[in-house]
């Protein structure tokens, strides 16, 4: 979803572990959430936090945005006749974020069967969040099980046009954080 990130690196990055582990398809589509504003992700002019993960809500927060991209994650697995959509949101060692716990996917779970055809004619549409209770480790640890190289992703807030990661963001303190607790050599590339 290119939603008004302040990078394209993570799209990029989406397309080629997409065509590295054989998806059917792949599509990108455009929703420019840099018109609300409000988080640091989507506006540049609100700084990124590079002092360590803080309580609370981050300035990285993007308002709603799991439930827009749901929303429409959910219209599309309708078309498709899919049974499930799977997302990435992670609770453990998430950085405050609302829409990454499981009681939003729950909460979404029901809303897809009200809202949807198919859910009101009894084919039910499952919302997955497989990582939701991992912690970074066990994500490092269960990408390697599955044959994903860790360096293939994206989860730094400013990364070079390269696609190297910053190492200073809380999302690369969280990513590394994630790799020593694994006691797994850090593959990321960093500027």
């Amino acid at each position: 979803m290119d939603y008004g990130q302040r990078h394209a690196v993570e799209l990029h990055a989406a397309a080629r572990i997409a065509q590295a582990l054989g998806a059917a398809g792949h599509r990108v589509q455009k929703l420019d959430l840099a018109q609300i504003g409000g988080s640091a992700l989507t506006d540049k002019s609100i700084a990124l936090p590079v002092g360590g993960v803080q309580p609370g809500i981050p300035v990285t927060y993007v308002p709603a945005r799991n439930t827009i991209l749901l929303a429409l994650a959910l219209g599309w697995a309708e078309v498709l006749g899919a049974q499930y959509i799977f997302v990435g949101a992670n609770a453990v060692d998430y950085s405050g974020y609302p829409d990454c716990r499981p009681e939003f996917l729950a909460a979404f779970q029901n809303l897809a069967n009200l809202a949807t055809k198919a859910g009101v004619e009894g084919r039910k549409i499952e919302v997955q969040g497989p990582l939701v209770d991992l912690s970074k480790a066990a994500i490092v640890k269960l990408a390697l099980e599955l044959g994903v190289d860790p360096a293939m992703t994206v989860s730094c807030y400013q990364p070079d046009a390269a696609g190297r990661a910053c190492g200073v963001c809380d999302a690369c303190r969280l990513r590394r954080a994630g790799f020593e607790a694994a006691a797994v050599p850090d593959s990321t590339r960093y500027t």
